[in-house]
């Protein structure tokens, strides 16, 4: 029916008939963009998409958006625009600098800017109205909350990812959040009662509280654990956005909260059933903390044997299947490229070259596809776990560059690891396995991987680039 008068009465409504129309072009946009991103070939496109939405709305914003209270036009273009550049000039910067290894990290500091943004939000919208109802405050400190709770969570994961932060399990750590969370509802429930009409001090109690919680809740989870962290943080931003989308009755911020919140909450789930881990587990296992005994791990094992880059060759060029398993490794080196040359070379002899593609490979969800789709691999190539595991019977030789616990078969033998019950790519069901590794140190998870010393496994070590390069011609002379 609104939606009716609008149209009736659009050339009374004037400026406001054209931002609503503004703002269903940007919320139709963030659609697409989203349904785009589901395939390579389309991500590009659908990414351009949201982001000419988004420039939309923002402009009609600036230009057409009335003051309730005086309707008139904003007055401060200067620095909103400041703004606008400012922004753009360092995001632009830091979106072309930053290598592909850096980019899990990136994700979780831009994620922070989001939620820390909300939280302004809320911040600004309660100190402004002094007089909002409980509905209002209701939206104002559950933006609050969930906007801080992200901001600092994203920031502890990025210092986590970096390696500026380590794993810390804090003792009573449990009760602690606990107590924390009980003091964050009274609080709220004090300051939308009216307690705190006549000091602000339990609503910024709120937001010192939630911040101690993003960062108590994070910081003792481990680096295996790190793609879900990212996903639920990620959540939580599109949800505190969702709500300054209520409090301003902007569509676009609405819709685009909905989509990023619906979207993190069911790629969180999915990372969870990779790992075959409940996501309370995940918030308070403290996976992947157990890095003891690695040197001793390793001679309880035997010894592994090497294989030299001739006899690698030479196995992967008289091969009919070469499976390649991408890890975080291969991003190091940034050896993506040297990777395709590889296939293609060895496809030139007429093998069959796939990608097996763990859900949790790397440090954030679909790391390795996107590693691969910058150096062009076709994404045909790219098999999900259970199509690869489909075909590990029929592959000759595996060749394992930078992953470590997502083949490491303790998950499915050892019930004492940290990792049992996580599916793994079961590379032992193939001929042979040649894993690329710089050393044999454990992985992220801190875990020694039995793979290594098992009879299949040759071990290739030295910097995956280099490796790949050198491979490729080696395999030009077999």
């Amino acid at each position: 029916m609104e939606f009716m008068n609008i149209v009736t009465n659009f050339d009374s409504l004037g400026g406001y008939a054209w931002l609503l129309i503004a703002y269903l072009l940007g919320s139709v946009s963030f659609i697409l963009g989203l349904k785009m991103l589901s395939h390579p070939d389309t991500a590009r496109r659908g990414n351009l998409y949201a982001a000419g939405g988004m420039t939309i709305a923002i402009f009609a914003t600036i230009f057409l958006y009335r003051i309730p209270s005086t309707n008139e036009h904003l007055h401060n273009y200067g620095w909103i625009f400041c703004g606008l550049i400012i922004g753009s000039i360092i995001g632009t910067f830091a979106a072309k600098k930053v290598q592909m290894t850096a980019m899990p990290e990136m994700v979780s500091l831009f994620n922070g800017m989001g939620g820390a943004c909300a939280m302004l939000i809320s911040l600004i919208e309660y100190n402004h109205d002094g007089t909002a109802g409980m509905g209002k405050l209701i939206i104002i400190i559950l933006g609050m909350i969930i906007g801080t709770v992200s901001f600092a969570g994203s920031i502890i994961a990025w210092g986590k990812l970096n390696g500026r932060v380590k794993d810390k399990t804090i003792p009573a750590g449990q009760a602690i959040n606990f107590i924390i969370m009980a003091g964050i509802i009274i609080l709220s429930v004090l300051v939308i009662g009216g307690w705190a009409t006549d000091s602000p001090f339990l609503f910024y109690a709120i937001i010192v509280l939630a911040a101690l919680y993003g960062v108590l809740f994070v910081m003792p989870i481990g680096g295996a654990d790190m793609p879900v962290v990212i996903s639920l943080l990620n959540s939580f931003t599109g949800c505190a956005a969702a709500f300054g989308g209520f409090l301003y009755d902007n569509p676009v911020m609405l819709t685009g909260g909905i989509l990023v919140g619906s979207a993190g909450t069911i790629l969180t789930i999915l990372m969870c059933k990779a790992m075959n881990r409940s996501l309370k587990n995940v918030l308070i296992g403290s996976f992947g903390g157990q890095k003891k005994g690695v040197e001793g791990a390793a001679k309880e094992q035997g010894n592994y044997k090497e294989i030299s880059l001739n006899d690698a060759a030479v196995l992967m060029a008289y091969a009919q299947k070469v499976m390649i398993i991408p890890g975080y490794g291969l991003a190091v080196a940034q050896a993506q490229h040297a990777c395709h040359d590889l296939e293609k070379v060895l496809e030139d002899k007429g093998v069959t070259v796939v990608y097996g593609i763990h859900p949790v490979a790397g440090r954030m969800p679909g790391h390795m596809n996107v590693l691969l789709a910058e150096a062009d691999v076709p994404y045909e190539k790219l098999l999900e776990m259970e199509d690869a595991n489909d075909q590990m019977a029929s592959t000759n030789v595996v060749l394992i560059l930078g992953a470590n616990d997502v083949v490491n078969p303790a998950a499915k033998e050892d019930p004492a690891s940290p990792i049992y019950g996580m599916p793994i790519l079961e590379v032992e069901k193939a001929e042979h396995v040649i894993v690329n590794k710089r050393s044999m140190k454990p992985g992220y998870a801190g875990i020694e991987n039995e793979l290594f010393f098992r009879p299949k496994t040759s071990m290739l070590f030295g910097d995956a680039k280099k490796v790949l390069q050198n491979l490729v011609s080696e395999l030009k002379q077999v």
